[in-house]
C-alpha cells in the first residue's frame, strides 16, 4: 500500500509539470487553432538560459524570474516574426513552420550549450521539512509552484481587463476588433504567456530528467495527451488532464507495462481520447447545422 501511495503522489508531482506544458499548448491552440509542436523545445531552450545564468553566478530564483521574462519575450517575438505572417497560410504550411521551429530551437541549444547532459539544480533542498517518504521536496515544490502559476493565470484571465481582452481575442477575434480590442497584440501576449508557462515547466522537470536538448521530447507527448484528455480548448481541462496523465503514467508504467514502455501509455491515451471523446473531458463539442 505504501508503494502504491508513493507512485500515486509521485504521479501527481509529475503530472503538475505536464499540466504546465499542456496549459501552454492550450493557450496557443485557443489563439491559433494549431498545436505548437515546438513548445517543448522552446521550454528546453529557456531552461538552458536559466542554467547559463546560474552557472554565471546568479541566484536560482533570480535566474528563474529572469528566464520567465525572457521566455515571455521569446514567445511574443516568435508570434510577431513567424506566426503572424502565416495567419492566412494553409494548415499544412503552419504545421511545417512549427516543426521547423522545433528543429531550430533544438539545434540552436546544441550549438550554443552543447549536447552533453548537464545536471540542473533544484531550488528545494533535499533536507527540507516538507519532504517525506512519499514525496521528495522537489516534487512537493513542483506541485506548489505549478498550482500557484495556475491560480495566478486564472485570476489574470478572470478578473483583469487585459486578461478578459486576451480571452475575447482568442475566442472571437472579429467581435473583439469591433469593440476596439487590438487582436494582434492580444495574440502576441498570449504567445508570450505560453512561452513563460512552458519555461516554468522546463525548469521544474530539468532536475529530474537532467538537462539536454532532447529532454522535453517525451514531456511534450505526455503534455499533449493531457491537453487532449482534459480538452484542447479548455485551460482547466488541460491542467486536469496533465495530472491524470502523470498518475496513469506512474501507475501503469510501474504495475502493468514497465518503465521502458511508459511513453506508450501517453500514445495509447491520445489515440483512445481521439476515438472515444475527441473534445476531451471538459472540452466543448461543437455541432454545426447545415
Amino acid at each position: 500500500m505504501d508503494a502504491f501511495l508513493h507512485q500515486l503522489l509521485s504521479g501527481l508531482a509529475t503530472g503538475s509539470i505536464y499540466a504546465s506544458v499542456a496549459l501552454a499548448l492550450v493557450m496557443i491552440y485557443q489563439s491559433t487553432h494549431h498545436v505548437n509542436f515546438a513548445q517543448g523545445e522552446m521550454a528546453m531552450f529557456s531552461t538552458y538560459l536559466a542554467w547559463a545564468m546560474i552557472q554565471a553566478g546568479l541566484p536560482y530564483w533570480a535566474a528563474f524570474a529572469l528566464t520567465v521574462v525572457l521566455s515571455f519575450a521569446l514567445g511574443a517575438l516568435v508570434e510577431l516574426a513567424v506566426i503572424r505572417p502565416m495567419r492566412s497560410a494553409p494548415v499544412l504550411s503552419v504545421v511545417v513552420v512549427f516543426v521547423g521551429l522545433l528543429m531550430i530551437f533544438h539545434s540552436l541549444a546544441g550549438w550554443l550549450f552543447g549536447f552533453t547532459i548537464q545536471p540542473f539544480p533544484s531550488p528545494f533542498p533535499e533536507s527540507a521539512w516538507y519532504g517525506s517518504s512519499y514525496l521528495s521536496p522537489h516534487e512537493v515544490g513542483a506541485i506548489v509552484v505549478t498550482l500557484a502559476v495556475m491560480a495566478l493565470l486564472f485570476l489574470f484571465f478572470r478578473f483583469t481587463p487585459l486578461g478578459l481582452a486576451m480571452r475575447a481575442a482568442a475566442q472571437n477575434p472579429l467581435s473583439s476588433r469591433l469593440v476596439g480590442v487590438n487582436v494582434g497584440r492580444m495574440l502576441m501576449l498570449g504567445w508570450g504567456l505560453a512561452g513563460a508557462v512552458g519555461a516554468i515547466g522546463g525548469m521544474l522537470v530539468a532536475p529530474v530528467v537532467f538537462l539536454d536538448p532532447g529532454m522535453m521530447s517525451g514531456v511534450l507527448i505526455y503534455a499533449f495527451a493531457g491537453a487532449l484528455i482534459g480538452g484542447i480548448d479548455n485551460p482547466a481541462g488541460a491542467v486536469l488532464g496533465g495530472f491524470i496523465v502523470g498518475v496513469l503514467e506512474n501507475l501503469i508504467g510501474t504495475y502493468v507495462v514497465g518503465t521502458e514502455l511508459k511513453l506508450t501509455v501517453a500514445l495509447v491515451l491520445i489515440v483512445a481520447v481521439l476515438i472515444v471523446r475527441p473534445s476531451g473531458l471538459l472540452g466543448k463539442t461543437i455541432v454545426l447545422k447545415v
